[in-house]
């Protein structure tokens, strides 16, 4: 027995769920051909054996053949989506979990040229800016189809054995109709608010004829679009106390805000830098006035605002989506008394950025989500322990550390710096990105639980590796910027790593070259903007900054948009001169020969970084495996057994950065991967 808030269990019409922990209805981009195959069951069943009371699957599931995915969405519309299903719903019940699938009609959500290039319909021609399609005006043919879709959609699902089913409204096809800025239809479909909410209760009512009235409906929708023209908090309270009073729907899933553009996107799911659950006091709002069983989630992303929620009263179940995304044994831990074990969300909004970009979502500091199926989110002992010593303490090599420490191997860690971090100390110097360091910090406290033992403030050499009688030595050295890319003057230039740790002062105007087009780029033009200096920031791409992505975009844009940054795409750094006690940059185009001039006090230039590889080099001959690496074993959760040089004591491998500059999260992989078999 618990007293705790959130490990009390929630009765929800016939369905009793064991805790008031949920994961909310999220599309992670894994399904196959349009299914829930193996790697989708296994991601769910993970959070499942871990103790979440109810996982939603599949935002989004499309419900109709004209609503193409955007981002590998489940195909609710076809038929074989029940056996497979159905195989997830079973071994999640199996763990004693609840399980529910979201479904819905994108409406001009979606684009014309994907799947059977069928045009785009809404309640109006208004085209979305998210996605760009000008949508069909619906007739009402189309509605009557879109109203039998979604009930033969339930059906299959309540067939698969789900626990039932939730209908999303915000931004899609339902909402499309409620608002007055997407929904110009004449009556009965359009005009007065019961006029446009008609065709979501008919959806409802055509979902109970079929599936009976036991069967779980919930709808997830915004009580305010917080937009000029859109639905008011008003009329968000009165859809809500109609939703209730309709005896159709058994739960609210609420929101706030509109997701038509990138900004407002990234307002109604917050990331990093931004505040803590802006919309729980909202949600809470509509649970008091009617009364009735209240979900939400929005940047929950730790356990003291997820017990809070529940504890005064505001909700029902909190959502923790991401937070089960870094962390899919969270409940187990708050279970066991361990929370200060639980893998932090740190809001990188890697997961997000990823699926809207094509690709599938993952989590920047946990590499096993979504690869459940050979990475282990559980590290298993190693038969026989070794001495494994690493160099370097940024996150590729505190994953190292921490994931040999936990085989039980005796464990050494070199680092040159006087604390562990990298990279990602420069990044979290920037208080909106801050949070970054718990990547370290939680891993630090990981390793030192388990006596691992750092040597900082020593700059390793081969013999003070070779020193500790290594069985593995890794190379996590990082690498440092490389800024030598112009035709001359590159030795006028600074690097965005030398604004970030502040050795070099801002000027008063700057140039700054990102050729990287990631964070740093970015991060260093808010930095010298914030002086009140003018920036220009030049990209020989089409678009800045392509490796941030759209919702990371969005704080930056604001920021250096306030401050008149300018941004000059297509234009690629040649030389730099001096002139007088001033900078003369000339730019040049991959698209013809043409030129241009700036005249700046600072040149910044941001080319992502070089290896800091002599250690490695200086060790190779020495290692059993010649620094060799078996690809096929590393991309396939297999054993590395290549030993070129079998005569030797410890094989050498290195990850991260001091491989290739990439990223945080394939840094971090990279350790998991190689060292999880060690």
């Amino acid at each position: 027995m618990t007293n705790d808030p959130l490990l009390q269990p929630y009765r929800l019409k016939h369905l009793t769920l064991r805790n008031r922990i949920m994961i909310t209805s999220h599309e992670p981009a894994y399904p196959e051909d349009g299914m829930p195959k193996d790697r989708y069951r296994a991601y769910h069943v993970e959070r499942a054996r871990a103790g979440v009371a109810l996982t939603m699957t599949a935002g989004s599931a499309s419900v109709a053949r004209d609503s193409p995915p955007v981002f590998n969405n489940i195909l609710a519309w076809k038929d074989e989506v029940v056996g497979w299903m159905k195989a997830m719903v079973d071994e999640c019940h199996d763990h004693g979990a609840a399980v529910m699938i979201q479904l819905t009609h994108l409406g001009r959500r979606t684009r014309w040229d994907k799947a059977d290039w069928l045009p785009v319909v809404a309640p109006s021609h208004e085209r979305e800016a998210a996605h760009r399609a000008f949508p069909k005006r619906i007739e009402d043919w189309d509605i009557a189809r879109i109203i039998g879709d979604f009930a033969d959609a339930a059906e299959r699902m309540k067939a698969a054995g789900v626990d039932g089913i939730e209908l999303e409204a915000y931004g899609h096809l339902l909402e499309q109709f409620w608002s007055p800025l997407t929904n110009d239809l004449e009556a009965p479909w359009g005009g007065s608010l019961d006029n446009r909410l008609r065709f979501t209760f008919d959806v409802l009512r055509a979902i109970r004829a079929r599936c009976g009235t036991d069967f779980i409906v919930g709808l997830r929708y915004t009580g305010d679009q917080a937009m000029p023209g859109g639905m008011t908090a008003a009329e968000g309270m009165a859809v809500s106390h109609k939703l209730k009073d309709s005896g159709l729907v058994d739960f609210l899933n609420v929101v706030r805000g509109h997701i038509d553009t990138d900004a407002a996107l990234t307002d109604l799911i917050p990331i990093q830098g931004m505040r803590s659950a802006p919309h729980l006091d909202f949600a809470g709002g509509i649970r008091a006035a009617t009364g009735f069983p209240t979900f939400h989630a929005a940047r929950i992303p730790d356990v003291a605002t997820a017990r809070h929620a529940i504890a005064s009263g505001k909700l029902d179940m909190v959502g923790m989506t991401r937070a089960h995304m870094a962390d899919p044994h969270l409940v187990a831990k708050i279970i066991e008394g361990r929370e200060d074990d639980i893998r932090p969300c740190v809001g990188a909004n890697y997961c997000l950025d990823r699926i809207y970009q094509g690709g599938m979502a993952l989590c920047l500091h946990n590499p096993a989500t979504g690869r459940e199926l050979h990475e282990p989110q559980t590290i298993a002992p190693a038969p026989l322990r070794k001495r494994v010593t690493i160099v370097g303490a940024g996150p590729a090599g505190m994953e190292a550390a921490r994931v040999a420490a936990e085989r039980g191997h005796a464990v050494t860690v070199f680092e040159a710096a006087d604390q562990p971090g990298g990279q990602i100390r420069l990044t979290a110097l920037q208080e909106r990105r801050r949070e970054m360091i718990s990547i370290i910090r939680w891993r630090f406290g990981q390793c030192e639980k388990r006596g691992v033992d750092f040597r900082f403030n020593t700059l390793a050499d081969a013999e003070a590796v070779l020193a500790t009688r290594p069985d593995e030595v890794i190379i996590a050295t990082g690498g440092l910027p490389h800024t030598g890319v112009l035709g001359a003057g590159n030795d006028l230039v600074v690097s965005a790593w030398d604004i970030l740790s502040g050795d070099v002062k801002p000027g008063a105007s700057a140039l700054i070259f990102d050729d990287a087009g990631d964070h740093a780029g970015l991060q260093a033009a808010d930095l010298i903007a914030a002086t009140g200096a003018k920036v220009e920031i030049a990209t020989p791409d089409r678009s800045f900054a392509p490796e941030v992505m759209a919702m990371n975009l969005v704080p930056y844009m604001r920021s250096l948009q306030a401050r008149d940054t300018t941004f000059t795409v297509t234009w690629r750094l040649l030389s730099v001169a001096r002139d007088g006690n001033r900078l003369r940059a000339t730019l040049g185009s991959d698209y013809g020969d043409f030129r241009r001039e700036r005249l700046v006090d600072q040149v910044v230039v941001n080319h992502g970084t070089r290896p800091l590889d002599d250690l490695y080099f200086d060790l190779k001959p020495q290692s059993r495996n010649l620094g060799e690496v078996d690809y096929t074993a590393l991309s396939t959760g297999g054993l590395q057994t290549l030993a070129t040089n079998p005569d030797a004591s410890f094989r050498l491998f290195r990850i991260g950065d001091a491989v290739a500059a990439r990223n945080t999260h394939a840094a971090i992989y990279d350790a998991l991967r190689l060292v999880k078999d060690l």
